[in-house]
């Protein structure tokens, strides 16, 4: 089986993150760039299952500019067969990153397609619906565990006090949270084998963004804690102050 994987080149979640000189976006300079970590438990996923199966291919796929090839690369070294860059502008209109994604996995023989549930800098879980109803496929989000059963993918999702078994014919669009697919970590040998990959490029037609920042700021500086008091003596005022100044009770 061929399985498609999309990735997403993000800033390190360990990242100290300044606000950039136009008030509108992030400082890159000193920025670390990872792949997002959702969309690596999604690799591990592909892997796994062309593991499991002994047959198949998984090719990974980002949208970006030439700077992503590093998230690819990372893809490659973990395990992946090929990997397809689409030079395109990323913008925060999930849409538009949808768009550019089904005009080129809708061409290509691959039943499954994998994505992280979000991307780890803008969290909005939308391109993975999105992409399923441009293809014409079903989409389960969420998705921590999953096996195929006679064309048939079988998804465990976690839910609130236990779990929900969803099961969706193939072709089908998989969105893949935390749980069962803790991604590996790249050996020296996969780092080698990586260079030998084929990376290919492809301009994608990215349709104009619909979305756009406005303002972006740092959270204000939080406040230095206060001590009401000790022992029990101290309850009706901690009390009084989380109702009354809090505001959380």
């Amino acid at each position: 089986m061929n399985i498609i994987v999309c990735v997403k080149r993000v800033p390190d979640t360990e990242t100290r993150i300044r606000v950039g000189g136009d008030g509108q976006s992030i400082d890159p300079s000193g920025v670390k760039y990872v792949v997002s970590p959702y969309d690596e438990f999604a690799v591990e996923a592909a892997l796994r299952l062309r593991e499991a199966n002994g047959a198949g291919e998984v090719t990974v796929v980002t949208l970006g500019d030439d700077a992503s090839q590093d998230a690819l690369r990372n893809a490659l070294a973990m395990g992946a067969d090929k990997a397809l860059l689409l030079q395109g502008e990323v913008t925060q209109d999930g849409l538009a990153t949808a768009r550019a994604l089904a005009a080129e996995i809708g061409e290509q023989d691959a039943p499954l397609v994998l994505l992280g549930v979000k991307a780890a800098d803008d969290d909005q879980q939308q391109v993975g619906p999105m992409l399923a109803t441009l293809l014409d496929r079903p989409c389960v989000t969420g998705v921590s565990n999953f096996e195929l059963k006679d064309g048939v993918a079988v998804c465990r999702r976690e839910v609130e006090g236990g779990h929900q078994e969803v099961e969706v014919d193939l072709p089908a669009v998989l969105t893949i949270t935390k749980g069962e697919f803790e991604p590996r970590y790249a050996s020296l040998k996969g780092i080698m084998a990586a260079k030998r990959k084929p990376l290919d490029k492809k301009e994608a037609a990215v349709a104009e963004s619909r979305l756009r920042v406005t303002t972006m700021e740092l959270p204000p500086e939080r406040e230095g804690g206060r001590i009401v008091g000790e022992g029990p003596d101290a309850v009706p005022e901690l009390v009084r102050l989380l109702r009354e100044e809090a505001n959380v009770l």
